[in-house]
């Protein structure tokens, strides 16, 4: 039998802090990008918009996945964070609204505007492009919603005392074992067709928004390595916040659930960079102009080559030595910095893309403090999303088990 949770006693395990810091980060990033557009240079605003979009909804998205695998494969080891995976999908409507706002950024979102792109107009239009990466985001996030309800059926035992949402959620708990089967049935359908949706949907994200930024460069691989990445972010993104929850609310997370997440986070760091060397490697070996001058640009030619340099450092060298060693894997605070370092490291990525692309005619790094604003308002609002739902649903907190298989 399980315990009653109650949400406003275990809500106490989130706090107000989050909460403030939250909020005050969204002004300050929400200020510098409404005064950066109002500036001369609006298209630094857009930018900022676009990188850290991509950035956050992969932590999210991946983070999810995380989820949604361990119940289809029925991985037992990631129970104690499975609930904190889930929580990212609080993220999910802003990553749905921030995507339509990309389209008012025009030709500083999409420079292929109005160029001839030599009989790829039929795909890259924005009213097409709008309309199948939204239906995308649409399919991959009811999918990852729905999958988080069927899992909210299974841990929480009582609707009463929380908001609105928690009260609709817990209109339909399992009464008994057949329903238990039932709903963990359905749990496990909706985990496999989010890690489906995921894949598809992601690569259709990676082609659109930032391979597109280059029209007349093509990679058949950027899809897969496009949501390789957002998985590698979102398993950085939900050791930070166990470490966060373990630390600041003293719930236990084991440390060999630590140590399987650093295993995983290792396998995916070897996984990114192999794609990326892949990438690499057919482009050096094939030495056709049009497909060698994406890569050039953006490892040989200043000021992009040190952005490519502390990218590799970061994202992939450092945490690979880092990670050969087994204890590492098992030490909380010290997976808190290597995987913050990784995520910074994977936002110089994102930004050594994107760059090139928007600023083609760039000297120095278009880089400066609306940047570090907006990724500050970004951060505050996956802040806020995350705790308002660990707030509405203290199931999700380590030591809470699902019920069922």
């Amino acid at each position: 039998m399980r315990k009653p949770v109650s949400p406003s006693g275990e809500s106490r395990a989130v706090g107000r802090t989050p909460r403030i810091l939250g909020g005050l980060c969204v002004a300050a990033g929400a200020a510098a990008f409404a005064a950066s557009l109002a500036g001369d240079r609006p298209e630094r605003a857009w930018q900022a918009l676009l990188i850290n979009f991509l950035l956050f909804s992969s932590i999210a998205q991946g983070g999810v996945l995380l989820a949604a695998v361990a119940s289809t494969v029925r991985a037992r080891w990631a129970v104690p964070v499975s609930g904190l995976a889930q929580a990212f999908a609080g993220f999910f409507p802003i990553s749905f609204l921030c995507f339509f706002a990309l389209a008012l950024g025009g030709k500083s979102v999409f420079p292929w505007l109005g160029e001839d792109l030599h009989g790829k107009e039929v795909w890259l239009n924005l009213p097409f492009l709008l309309t199948r990466d939204g239906l995308g985001f649409l399919l991959l996030y009811g999918i990852g919603w729905a999958f988080l309800l069927q899992d909210l059926k299974l841990r929480m035992t009582t609707g009463e005392g929380g908001s609105a949402l928690r009260r609709w959620v817990s209109r339909r708990l399992p009464r008994g074992p057949e329903d238990i089967e039932r709903i963990g049935r359905r749990r496990r359908l909706c985990g496999g067709l989010y890690c489906a949706a995921y894949a598809l949907v992601l690569s259709l994200i990676g082609f659109d928004l930032v391979m597109s930024l280059d029209p007349h460069w093509y990679s058949t691989l950027f899809g897969g390595y496009h949501f390789v990445k957002a998985f590698y972010l979102g398993l950085g993104g939900v050791i930070v916040l166990a470490v966060l929850i373990r630390e600041r609310a003293k719930r236990e997370v084991p440390l060999s659930c630590f140590h399987d997440l650093g295993k995983l986070f290792f396998a995916f760091c070897l996984l990114w960079a192999d794609f990326f060397y892949v990438h690499l490697m057919v482009i050096w070996y094939g030495n056709i102009p049009e497909e060698a001058y994406y890569i050039i640009r953006r490892t040989l030619t200043p000021p992009w080559n040190a952005v490519a340099w502390t990218v590799f450092l970061s994202a992939f060298a450092l945490p690979f030595l880092v990670l050969i060693n087994r204890r590492v894997k098992s030490m909380p605070r010290f997976m808190l910095a290597l995987c913050i370092l990784v995520l910074a490291g994977l936002w110089l990525e994102h930004l050594l893309l994107v760059g090139p692309a928007l600023h083609p005619e760039a000297v120095e790094l278009p880089v400066g403090a609306l940047d570090g604003l907006v990724f500050a308002g970004f951060l505050g609002l996956m802040v806020l999303a995350v705790s308002a739902m660990l707030r509405i649903f203290p199931e999700l907190l380590p030591g809470i088990r699902p019920a069922g298989p």
